[in-house]
Protein backbone atom coordinates (compact mmCIF):
# COMPACT_ATOMS: atom_id res chain seq x y z
CA UNK A 1 0.00 0.00 0.00
CA UNK A 2 1.29 3.39 -0.82
CA UNK A 3 2.11 5.79 1.85
CA UNK A 4 0.33 9.26 1.22
CA UNK A 5 2.49 12.61 1.53
CA UNK A 6 1.13 14.66 4.42
CA UNK A 7 0.88 18.18 3.01
CA UNK A 8 0.98 20.95 5.71
CA UNK A 9 -1.37 23.37 5.73
CA UNK A 10 -0.73 26.55 4.80
CA UNK A 11 -2.12 29.56 6.18
CA UNK A 12 -3.94 32.28 3.87
CA UNK A 13 -3.09 35.21 6.17
CA UNK A 14 0.55 34.06 6.44
CA UNK A 15 0.99 34.41 2.50
CA UNK A 16 -0.53 37.61 2.22
CA UNK A 17 2.14 38.84 4.94
CA UNK A 18 4.64 37.13 3.11
CA UNK A 19 3.27 39.38 -0.05
CA UNK A 20 3.77 42.55 1.62
CA UNK A 21 6.16 44.84 -0.67
CA UNK A 22 5.16 42.72 -3.88
CA UNK A 23 2.58 43.30 -6.85
CA UNK A 24 -0.80 41.61 -6.35
CA UNK A 25 -3.90 40.94 -8.21
CA UNK A 26 -7.09 41.52 -6.51
CA UNK A 27 -10.92 40.58 -7.73
CA UNK A 28 -14.15 41.83 -5.76
CA UNK A 29 -17.48 40.43 -5.52
CA UNK A 30 -18.82 43.13 -7.83
CA UNK A 31 -16.42 42.20 -10.39
CA UNK A 32 -14.06 44.70 -10.54
CA UNK A 33 -10.16 44.14 -10.54
CA UNK A 34 -6.96 45.92 -9.21
CA UNK A 35 -3.18 45.45 -9.17
CA UNK A 36 -0.91 47.10 -6.64
CA UNK A 37 1.97 46.81 -4.47
CA UNK A 38 0.44 45.43 -0.98
CA UNK A 39 1.80 47.71 1.80
CA UNK A 40 -0.90 46.01 4.21
CA UNK A 41 -3.27 43.36 5.28
CA UNK A 42 -4.35 42.26 8.92
CA UNK A 43 -6.46 39.73 10.22
CA UNK A 44 -9.63 40.02 8.14
CA UNK A 45 -7.77 40.58 4.84
CA UNK A 46 -8.38 44.25 4.63
CA UNK A 47 -5.51 45.34 1.98
CA UNK A 48 -3.59 48.26 1.77
CA UNK A 49 -2.27 48.86 -1.80
CA UNK A 50 -0.06 51.41 -3.12
CA UNK A 51 0.32 52.46 -7.00
CA UNK A 52 -3.44 50.92 -7.43
CA UNK A 53 -4.67 50.61 -10.83
CA UNK A 54 -8.27 49.51 -11.48
CA UNK A 55 -8.09 47.59 -14.62
CA UNK A 56 -10.85 47.15 -17.56
CA UNK A 57 -12.64 44.14 -17.17
CA UNK A 58 -10.57 40.88 -18.51
CA UNK A 59 -8.10 42.84 -19.56
CA UNK A 60 -4.80 44.87 -18.35
CA UNK A 61 -5.76 48.26 -19.56
CA UNK A 62 -5.98 50.33 -17.00
CA UNK A 63 -9.62 52.18 -15.98
CA UNK A 64 -8.87 54.13 -13.35
CA UNK A 65 -5.19 54.55 -11.22
CA UNK A 66 -6.10 55.68 -7.34
CA UNK A 67 -2.53 55.45 -6.03
CA UNK A 68 -2.99 54.12 -2.42
CA UNK A 69 -6.42 52.58 -1.78
CA UNK A 70 -7.75 49.99 0.89
CA UNK A 71 -9.79 47.35 -0.48
CA UNK A 72 -12.17 46.13 2.53
CA UNK A 73 -11.79 41.51 3.08
CA UNK A 74 -15.12 41.29 2.93
CA UNK A 75 -15.75 42.08 -0.62
CA UNK A 76 -12.23 39.90 -1.89
CA UNK A 77 -12.70 37.31 -3.66
CA UNK A 78 -9.28 36.22 -4.74
CA UNK A 79 -6.36 37.26 -4.65
CA UNK A 80 -2.92 36.37 -6.98
CA UNK A 81 0.30 37.36 -4.68
CA UNK A 82 2.39 35.95 -8.03
CA UNK A 83 1.15 38.18 -10.26
CA UNK A 84 4.32 39.77 -11.50
CA UNK A 85 5.71 36.21 -12.22
CA UNK A 86 2.50 35.52 -14.36
CA UNK A 87 2.19 39.16 -16.12
CA UNK A 88 5.81 38.97 -17.25
CA UNK A 89 7.13 42.23 -16.40
CA UNK A 90 3.73 44.37 -18.37
CA UNK A 91 2.63 46.08 -15.67
CA UNK A 92 -0.14 49.06 -15.95
CA UNK A 93 1.51 50.70 -12.59
CA UNK A 94 4.86 52.83 -11.54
Amino acid sequence: MAQRQRVKPVSPLRVLREAVGRVIFVKLKDGSEYIGKLDATDSTMNLVLDECVELKPGTMEPKVKYGRVLIRGSHVVYVSVDFEIVAGGSLPIG
